[in-house]
């Protein structure tokens, strides 16, 4: 059973160039799904989410098959984290590097920009969700934070919702 993981603590950046092309890669600690979606639109990435890390994709978004997406996630696979995204814009410099430069340029940055990322271990989290009237809510939300939990969302409609991770 896994009780820890790896990950990063915060957002990194880092730059290669060659051939007259810069790579600029950005890393991001990631939560969800949706935290990839806000940050990775149209440019090449990659990311590894959740404790099994079986959540994954890589993105060419135009580069030539293999040769952006795949090194990216390659590279988060040999540091060994997830719930990491690697985002990667590229400044075409005029002279074209070919698959295996890209390749090599696509892995480089991100090594870079991963290699500057503080690596941390956590301890598995397990989400659990509240359900309480609103007068109890001060107190639910006391409770969560004597035992150290981290409440992620608050849905105040009708009842309060807490969704809370705690280690």
């Amino acid at each position: 059973m896994i009780t820890t993981y790896k990950t990063i603590t915060t957002p990194t950046q880092a730059e290669f160039k060659d051939k007259g092309s810069r790579f600029i890669a950005y890393a991001y600690p990631i939560r969800t799904l949706a935290d990839v979606k806000n940050k990775a639109r149209h440019w090449c990435y990659a990311y590894r989410l959740g404790v099994d890390g079986m959540q994954f994709r890589a993105n060419d978004d135009g580069e030539p098959s293999g040769s952006a997406g795949r090194p990216i996630l390659g590279q988060i696979d040999s540091v060994g984290v997830t719930d990491v995204l690697v985002v990667v814009v590229r400044y075409f410099g005029g002279m074209l590097l070919g698959v295996p430069g890209l390749i090599h340029a696509y892995k480089e940055s991100t090594a870079q920009a991963l290699a500057i990322a503080e690596v941390v271990e956590k301890n598995v989290e397990k989400t659990v969700w509240l359900k309480c009237e609103y007068p109890v809510l001060n107190e639910a939300i006391r409770i969560a934070k004597q035992y150290q939990a981290d409440i992620v969302e608050q849905d105040l409609q009708l009842d309060c919702k807490l969704t809370v991770k705690i280690a």
